[in-house]
């Protein structure tokens, strides 16, 4: 008799929120917990400018029988309120909330992988006296960012866009994304889904606040952007993962990181710009490699 096949049962995160404080009031982050909820080795998974903690779902399932996985919504994103002032969208509220989560997971140390933004907001934390982050991950994040790139991005945020399908949506994603490298379609279309909301007449919209461009905008650097005095401030072991045409991370600032402050780890990956996705198996064993053993594959 032939044994009836077994399939193991697809992992789904928890859905929580808090409540975190700002100079105009409250707003609460949305934030998805995969693994054991006991598990007091934690990975907070932090993303890019204008995405979601939905990026990191591949990751999570790969990841969290090892470590509790917990991957926000950083304020004005996704799931989590839009601030009631943009001015606050800065550094400084983004490091204030992702202490008040750590508070909310109870646990002494955290390990840190951001995706560029959340890769800033990372550094920024593990550079504090007493920081909780015991490894620091940079996905394509650096204490040097390129004043090319930030006008790039500067381009196209905060954009009032209207999609009528999603099939539309994709096409965008796939231009203004194409950094990311190659992907398989239904790759493609994960990445779309995690990036808009839908309309109330049916139609697709990005997820995040659209007045996050002004306050980027607002802030941009007459020069190149220049954070090493974070960067040398922090005492943790630390990998960058950096694309290899990226525009945010150049060759030249990588290699200064390996000499200076943690001494970085630095993996490249080949064939992506800004920044890598952490969607293919080489590259989150990569990720996985480093936070067990730090070691690299």
């Amino acid at each position: 008799m032939v044994e009836p096949l077994t399939v193991e049962p697809r992992v789904e995160p928890r859905r929580r929120s808090l409540l975190c404080a700002s100079p105009a009031g409250l707003h609460r982050i949305a934030y998805r917990e995969w693994g054991d909820p006991r598990n007091r080795d934690v990975l907070v998974c932090v993303h890019g400018l204008t995405r979601s903690g939905r990026d990191f779902d591949e990751l999570a399932r790969a990841l969290c029988a090892q470590f509790r996985v917990v991957c926000p919504d950083v304020a004005g994103r996704g799931d989590s309120d839009r601030l009631a002032d943009p001015k606050l969208y800065t550094w400084t509220q983004y490091v204030a909330d992702m202490v008040t989560l750590i508070a909310r997971l109870d646990v002494e140390t955290v390990n840190w992988l951001g995706t560029s933004m959340g890769g800033f907001v990372g550094m920024a934390l593990a550079a504090q006296a007493a920081s909780p982050v015991r490894r620091l991950v940079l996905n394509d994040a650096a204490p040097v960012i390129g004043k090319a790139a930030l006008e790039r991005i500067a381009g196209y945020l905060g954009q009032a866009l209207r999609f009528e399908t999603l099939e539309d949506a994709e096409k965008y994603v796939r231009t203004i994304s194409a950094p990311f490298g190659p992907h398989s379609d239904a790759q493609w279309r994960l990445l779309t889904e995690n990036w808009v909301r839908t309309n109330e007449d049916g139609s697709w919209r990005p997820h995040y606040d659209m007045r996050i461009g002004e306050a980027f905008r607002a802030t941009m650097p007459e020069k190149d952007l220049e954070l090493w005095h974070l960067y040398d401030a922090v005492r943790c072991p630390t990998l960058l993962v950096r694309g290899e045409h990226s525009d945010v991370v150049s060759r030249q600032t990588a290699a200064e990181m390996t000499r200076r402050g943690p001494k970085a780890k630095v993996v490249e990956i080949r064939g992506v710009g800004h920044a890598p996705t952490l969607l293919q198996p080489d590259q989150i064993a990569v990720v996985r490699d480093f936070l067990l053993r730090g070691e690299l594959s």
